[in-house]
């Protein structure tokens, strides 16, 4: 499944959709405003980024963009929620939009739908050729910053 950073300023959203994640075996971080979100985002891996759009301070759209910003995470899948219909400012930073009350079908459809584009880009990256290490990179490219591990630490 998928590490997920979901972002909205309504505290029950944010419980109810973590809480939806979680039971569908998604690993969920929380945060409820951006300047939170960027500092998970840049401390922990984070395969999907859920935002919602109107928040205060640093919106939603603002969010995305800043991801797609950073080398590190410009490939990384946002889906942004509002219950206002979809903007058009920021719209080429998010990939999918989905309008509240979010159908938790549209979500998880939307989350498995980029978890599996992700491992099939992996799959293809190693099948070109590529080592397995070089495919998790791929697959995964916080991996690149963990220390290699010696053979030898294993008993």
């Amino acid at each position: 499944m998928a590490n997920v950073l979901l972002v909205d300023d309504d505290p029950e959203n944010l419980w109810s959709l973590q809480i939806a994640l979680e039971s569908h075996g998604h690993r969920v971080s929380v945060a409820d405003n951006a300047q939170r979100a960027m500092d998970i985002l840049r401390r922990h891996t984070i395969e999907i980024l859920i935002t919602d759009y109107e928040m205060p301070d640093i919106d939603g759209a603002q969010l995305s963009c800043w991801v797609r910003a950073h080398p590190a995470r410009n490939e990384m899948p946002v889906l942004m929620l509002s219950a206002a219909p979809e903007p058009l400012r920021g719209a080429q930073c998010w990939n999918r939009f989905l309008r509240k009350p979010v159908s938790l079908g549209d979500l998880i459809e939307a989350i498995d739908a980029h978890v599996a584009i992700r491992l099939t880009a992996a799959r293809a990256h190693y099948s070109s050729g590529a080592s397995v290490s070089s495919a998790l990179r791929y697959l995964c490219p916080a991996a690149s910053r963990l220390p290699a591990v010696h053979s030898g630490c294993w008993p």
